[in-house]
């Protein structure tokens, strides 16, 4: 009984085990350094969840590649292991949790960012666990490029902004659509689309409208005249974030 176990410390598996650490040591890092441009743009996934997504990722592909080592050594099963069978469980469970951070809030839908980003750092561990690791610097560098810099770079950048409108007026004070969408393209926006509701039990008509304009929006400007309309109700202007 004592001798099977010191199989688990002969030399040659303590060599193997020092790999093993030393690539979930560095995927444990570059998790932890995106996690922590997550963290700091107050994001739900953060540090902690990075770190354990890069590392369980690297854990999975480098305990594949010394299959002659499992157990001691004591058990024979056939060296070189094929690392993409496993690798395809990591992609396959990675997938659920990134659907998980994803919300539909209002007409917005948050957490796609979060998602994409999760799913690249389990890449990054996958290559660490392949021992690529000048590929996972680069990697791990270009995913802070794109989830820090490109932010303020895309505002900067011609674009248009997405505004949903759903606006509410008492029955019989409910004003006609062509009036109320000169209102709304008098502060620059665009009505894509509009679409109507009828609540028998308040007796309210409302509108649904899709606006869009180029930045910068005017929605406060347009706030403010909205509350002016006789019978409004009430409304709600939020934009349109995916």
């Amino acid at each position: 009984m004592a001798a099977m176990f010191d199989a688990y410390w002969s030399m040659d598996e303590i060599v193997v085990n020092l790999t093993l650490l030393a690539h979930v040591v560095f995927a444990f890092l570059l998790g932890t350094l995106i996690g922590y441009e997550r963290t700091y743009h107050a994001h739900a996934a953060g540090m902690r969840t990075y770190a354990l997504v890069c590392t369980a990722s690297a854990v999975l592909v480098i305990v594949g590649a010394y299959p002659s080592h499992w157990y001691g050594g004591l058990t024979p099963i056939a060296a070189g292991g094929d690392p993409t069978r496993i690798i395809q469980g990591v992609v396959t469970g990675i997938g659920f949790l990134c659907a998980g951070v994803i919300i539909k809030e209002g007409f917005s839908i948050r957490g796609l960012s979060t998602s994409a980003s999760i799913w690249m750092t389990a890449a990054i561990g996958v290559i660490v666990g392949l021992g690529f690791f000048l590929a996972a610097i680069g990697t791990t560098l270009l995913i802070l490029l794109a989830m820090g810099w490109f932010r303020g770079f895309e505002q900067r950048l011609p674009h248009q902004d997405n505004v949903h409108l759903t606006i509410s007026f008492h029955d019989g004070q409910c004003p006609e659509e062509a009036v109320l969408v000169a209102e709304v393209e008098a502060f620059g926006f665009k009505v894509v689309e509009v679409s109507y509701a009828i609540d028998r039990r308040s007796q309210r008509v409302s509108y649904l409208m899709l606006l869009q304009a180029g930045a910068p929006v005017r929605s406060g400007e347009l706030a403010c005249r909205l509350k002016a309309l006789s019978g409004l109700a009430d409304f709600n202007l939020s934009p349109w974030r995916s």
